[in-house]
C-alpha cells in the first residue's frame, strides 16, 4: 500500500490516510455565507485524511473580498453546519482555516468604508477584487495595541463559532501575505514595539493568536499554515526567512500545536524569494509536518517514504479529482483541471468533475 494511504495520528484523531485537501479559495459563498453547493463540494472530497476549508474570515474586518465565507455570524455557522454534517456523513474530518486579510482588502469591502489594517503603514503594490472591480490597494492603518487586543477577541469568537459549526479542528492562516504573515515578514512589518524588529517580536502576534484560539480548541486540534518563501500578494518577503521561521516553528512546538501546513517554495507564477533547506527547517518543529505545494502522487509518496513529511496537501489535483484518494490507490488517470472555471460563481468547475464511478449524484443545487 502507498505510504500516502497509511493511517496517521493527528492530535486526538486517527486519520485513515495522509492526504490533505489543501485550503483553496473558490469564491462560491455569496453573501459570505456557506451554502448547499459548498457542502456538496467538500463532501465529494471527504476521502481525504483531512479536509481543510478555504480561507474563512474571522470578522467583517478580516474579509478581503466578497463571496468568500466567514465565521463570525449565526447565519455563517448554520451554513458551515451543512458542510461539516455532509463531510461527517461520509466519514471525513474537516478543519476550518481562520483568516484575516489585513492590508489585502479595500475600504469598499471593509465595514463603514474603513481603511484596512496592517502591521505598518507601508504601501502595498497591486490590486484587490471589490464589488466595483479590481482596485489598487490602500496604505493600511498601522494597528495599535487596542486593535491587537480586539483582533485576539475576534479570533476567540471565531474559534467558538467554529466549534458550534461542528468542525473537528482549526488551522490558523499565517501564510500567503495575509495579516499574520504581514506581521512575520520584515518587508511589511516596520514596527519598533514588541511586535516588530527581531524575529521573536515579529512572531509574537502569531503566538498570541494561537494561544487565544487554543482557549477553545486546545493545541492538539490546531494547526498553522506558513509560507516562508512564497512571494504571495505582491511580493511580500523576508530578508532572512530561515532564521525567522526557525523561531516560528520552535515557538509553535513549545505551544504544542498539532501540525504545520508548510507551503514549500512559491505558490504562484513568481519564483520563490529564497532557496531554503526544507528538511533542516522541518527539524525545528516537533509535531506533524504537512508538506504543501504542487505535489503529485509520486512526489508526495517520496516525501512520506523518505520521512521528509508526515502528510501531503494537494490543491489543484483535488479540484479536478474529487475522488483523488481512490485514484491514488488504484493508480487511475486524473481528470485535467479546467483553469477558466477555478473562480467562477456556480457549480461548473466546482462540483461537476466526474469520479471514477461517474458520480451519479446531483452536481449542483
Amino acid at each position: 500500500m502507498l505510504k500516502l494511504l497509511q493511517p496517521i495520528q493527528l492530535g486526538p484523531y486517527l486519520l485513515p490516510n495522509r492526504v490533505v485537501l489543501s485550503p483553496m479559495t473558490r469564491n462560491r459563498s455569496p453573501g459570505e455565507v456557506p451554502n448547499d453547493l459548498n457542502a456538496l463540494y467538500y463532501a465529494q472530497r471527504a476521502g481525504a485524511g483531512l479536509v481543510m476549508t478555504e480561507s474563512t474570515a474571522i470578522s467583517p474586518r478580516g474579509l478581503g473580498w466578497t463571496e468568500t465565507p466567514g465565521i463570525w455570524s449565526a447565519d455563517q455557522v448554520r451554513g458551515w453546519q451543512k458542510v461539516t454534517q455532509a463531510v461527517h456523513a461520509r466519514g471525513g474530518r474537516i478543519y476550518v482555516q481562520l483568516w484575516h486579510c489585513g492590508r489585502n482588502s479595500h475600504p469598499l469591502t471593509q465595514p463603514g468604508g474603513q481603511v484596512p489594517l496592517g502591521p505598518s503603514a507601508v504601501q502595498p503594490t497591486g490590486t484587490v477584487r471589490t464589488r466595483e472591480g479590481r482596485l489598487p490597494l490602500h496604505v493600511p492603518r498601522e494597528m495599535d495595541t487596542r486593535d491587537i487586543s480586539e483582533l485576539l477577541d475576534e479570533y476567540r469568537h471565531a474559534a467558538r463559532m467554529a466549534q458550534e459549526a461542528g468542525f473537528d479542528g482549526v488551522e490558523v492562516h499565517a501564510a500567503n501575505g495575509y495579516l499574520l504573515d504581514q506581521f512575520l515578514r520584515d518587508s511589511a512589518n516596520l514596527r519598533r514595539d514588541d511586535y516588530g524588529g527581531s524575529p521573536e517580536r515579529r512572531c509574537r502576534l502569531l503566538f498570541e493568536v494561537v494561544q487565544a484560539v487554543a482557549e477553545t480548541w486546545g493545541a492538539d486540534r490546531m494547526g498553522v499554515r506558513l509560507s516562508p518563501t512564497s512571494p504571495s500578494n505582491y511580493r511580500l518577503s523576508d530578508s532572512e526567512p530561515a532564521a525567522l521561521y526557525a523561531v516560528a516553528l520552535q515557538g509553535l512546538s513549545k505551544l504544542r500545536v498539532a501540525f504545520v501546513d508548510m507551503v514549500e517554495g512559491s505558490s504562484n507564477a513568481m519564483p520563490p524569494t529564497h532557496d531554503l533547506d526544507w528538511d533542516a527547517l522541518r527539524r525545528h518543529f516537533s509535531g506533524v509536518y504537512i508538506a504543501n505545494n504542487a505535489f503529485t502522487r509520486e512526489s508526495g509518496e517520496e516525501a512520506i517514504a523518505s520521512g521528509r513529511a508526515d502528510m501531503v496537501a494537494f490543491g489543484r489535483l483535488f479540484i479536478a479529482n474529487p475522488d483523488l484518494v481512490r485514484r491514488f490507490a488504484d493508480g487511475a488517470p486524473l481528470n485535467p483541471l479546467v483553469q477558466d472555471t477555478i473562480y467562477t460563481s456556480d457549480h461548473r468547475g466546482y462540483t461537476d468533475y466526474p469520479s471514477l464511478d461517474g458520480d451519479g449524484r446531483k452536481t449542483h443545487s
